[in-house]
């Protein structure tokens, strides 16, 4: 029954885009078609067949190895026995030293490579163009504000169509340095942290869906069935690549670091005022009780256990409302308190950066990088997010239908 509901609730995350369309007369059903029998086929070849499996296990343990890197480089600042330290001192370092990994193998073109390839395989398929598929691609890596660098060149000329489909790409997925941080708060939890990286891979094709769902294309692409990256090199050699990556590493670990000290400290307080309320079930009101109570049929509709979907609401109102970092943080912790399959969809469902306070930094990144576009930007920045969301719990229901529980 549970894996009827994901398959049911995968028609309802394409229905609620459909409801939200600009123009439902001009949808291209061939590719909205061909991208669902994508994302169904990535997820039946990741997660029912032994080579997928071992695929994103592979994944997941190369991604512990750069938790054990970035723990060297921790224990040498601050001492021994930095995975037994405040959250501060055991995860932030894990995103200063993934950025600078990336920055390296963005210099190297390794990342390029891989990103003009997965994007190559959605024009061939899907029929997209080449700007929204490399933006797609792209995403699945870097964050929502430097994933439009690898198209920077068409940002002007873009369909707004395309617009939509490149902030939708960058609120469904996560970014690379962040991945590493959530996959050590997984695998401390006992989970398997390749499902980090299965999700960000099935986002990407989602996220076209949904956003050529919502707003269908009605203008002339120019970079229809091309694919071209043009990134120029900002960096001078190798070593300067690894400086850069680690400066802007450390610039988000303090703002990750600052918006849980402040985001927890809200929610507390927000806590303390709900309690003076009248008791509603012998137990006093809190942000997160309403939370589940608002996205627990979210929850049952991609195929969670009923018995568990007022916790995994709880977590899909925070990260629509907070951000993924607190959710993910609350799922490690009730990890006991949930059925494994609950747990694997749950995963799937918070990975992505579509949250309320992710609206500015989209906009505000990408206008940026193409003044001339700002309207445009600020049009889609709220649609983006409810498409993100949308795209993140069609992945979810993915995860339902396939993951063997």
């Amino acid at each position: 029954m549970e894996y009827l509901l994901s398959a049911i609730g995968l028609i309802v995350m394409l229905l609620l885009a459909w409801l939200l369309s600009e123009n439902r007369r001009k949808m291209n059903w061939r590719l909205i078609v061909s991208g669902v029998l994508l994302e169904l086929s990535l997820g039946a070849l990741l997660l029912r067949t032994p080579i997928g499996r071992q695929s994103y296990q592979t994944a997941g343990r190369f991604i512990t190895l750069i938790n054990q890197w970035s723990d060297a480089g921790a224990e040498f600042v601050f001492g021994e026995g930095i995975r037994q330290s405040p959250f501060a001192f055991s995860v932030l370092p894990v995103i200063i030293f993934t950025a600078s990994l990336t920055a390296i193998l963005f210099y190297l073109g390794v990342l390029q490579a891989i990103v003009r390839l997965m994007a190559r395989v959605m024009v061939w398929v899907m029929d997209t163009s080449g700007a929204e598929s490399l933006a797609a691609a792209a995403n699945v890596f870097v964050g929502m504000t430097e994933a439009p660098l690898v198209i920077r060149p068409y940002l002007v000329s873009m369909t707004r169509s395309e617009i939509m489909a490149l902030m939708t790409s960058g609120m469904a997925t996560i970014a690379g340095s962040v991945m590493a941080a959530y996959a050590m708060m997984l695998a401390k939890g006992g989970a398997e942290p390749g499902h980090l990286l299965a999700a960000s891979i099935l986002s990407a094709p989602a996220a076209l869906v949904i956003a050529k769902i919502m707003v269908p294309e009605v203008e002339e692409s120019l970079t229809k069935g091309t694919v071209r990256v043009v990134v120029p090199r900002q960096d001078r050699n190798i070593l300067d690549a690894a400086c850069r990556g680690a400066s802007e590493g450390l610039r988000l670990a303090l703002n990750v670091g600052a918006m849980l000290i402040a985001f927890v400290g809200l929610v507390a307080m927000v806590n303390w005022f709900l309690a003076l309320l009248p008791h509603v079930g012998g137990e006093p009101l809190s942000l997160e009780r309403m939370l589940g109570w608002l996205c627990a049929p979210l929850a049952w509709i991609m195929g969670v256990p009923w018995e568990d979907c007022l916790k995994v609401g709880m977590l899909l109102g925070k990260k629509t409302v907070l951000n993924e970092f607190l959710a993910y943080m609350d799922l490690v912790a009730m990890k006991d308190q949930l059925s494994p399959r609950s747990f694997i969809i749950a995963t799937y469902a918070l990975c992505g950066f579509a949250n309320l306070g992710s609206i500015a930094v989209l906009i505000g990144g990408l206008s940026a990088l193409e003044p001339e576009r700002r309207s445009d930007f600020a049009r889609y920045g709220f649609r983006s997010m409810i498409g993100g969301t949308l795209a993140a719990y069609m992945t979810a229901t993915i995860a339902g239908i396939f993951h063997p529980l």
